[in-house]
């Protein structure tokens, strides 16, 4: 969203939003599809109002979203860590989905924090990588908008497998919706197949999960799919969902 269309439309108010939060998870059953999710927003939203998350492992959440909601924002955190699929992946989207792809930038370039805090932060304090990367970008990404939806799936951690279809974010102040939270890693692959989606290669080479290159490992077959996510470490998430 341009700074400009932020501005010309006011934000509801925290209590408004709350509000709408409760009621579309009581509206929706558990089970919801993602379209009855995506059709909740687009009956109480105005246009410009929602962003999509994206990691560019795949694009069924911007798809899906685009289909009900044309020309949406689809936020796409450039760490500067990317898999060089990964960035070719983001570009397929943005050519060939009809969404708005927006980069969201770190305060400091890669060179400037290597700089500032040591060379390869991710490998000494993930989680501080993660949130000067991640968490502060998005953060800062989503003020002008009243919700947003990520591809968050049940099936995908344990720590996953409570995922709400709509939630209240309390971190970023904003009504926070997983139309795909009950989907399955196969229903995802069997969509984007049957749509002729873009979709990230390095899904089909042992990575169900994808992350920024240093931090991300292959996953063996049946393992946990975000096994392969800070291998070695005590780390599970990097922040945004949590």
């Amino acid at each position: 969203m341009s700074e400009k269309s932020a501005k010309a439309r006011e934000l509801r108010s925290e209590t408004e939003l709350r509000a709408l939060a409760t009621a579309g998870a009581a509206e929706l059953s558990a089970d919801a599809s993602a379209q009855a999710v995506i059709g909740w927003v687009v009956a109480n939203f105005a246009t410009g109002a929602a962003a999509v998350a994206c990691s560019m492992a795949d694009a069924v959440l911007p798809a899906l979203v685009a289909e009900q909601l044309p020309g949406v924002d689809v936020l796409f955190l450039d760490t500067g860590y990317h898999f060089p699929e990964t960035y070719a992946t983001r570009n397929e989207v943005a050519e060939n989905l009809r969404v708005n792809v927006v980069d969201v930038l770190p305060l400091n370039t890669v060179a400037e924090q290597d700089s500032l805090l040591g060379k390869d932060l991710f490998a000494r304090d993930p989680a501080q990588c993660c949130a000067l990367r991640k968490v502060e970008p998005l953060s800062r990404s989503l003020q002008g908008y009243e919700l947003w939806f990520t591809g968050v799936r049940r099936d995908e951690a344990p720590t996953r497998t409570n995922t709400p279809l709509v939630e209240w974010d309390e971190k970023n102040g904003l009504i926070k919706v997983n139309p795909v939270a009950t989907w399955t890693y196969e229903e995802l692959i069997r969509y984007s197949e049957e749509h002729l989606l873009p979709v990230n290669p390095l899904l089909g080479q042992g990575y169900p999960s994808i992350g920024c290159a240093p931090c991300t490992n292959k996953v063996a077959p049946g393992a946990d799919p975000r096994s392969g996510r800070w291998a070695g470490t005590s780390k599970t998430e990097c922040g945004l969902h949590v």
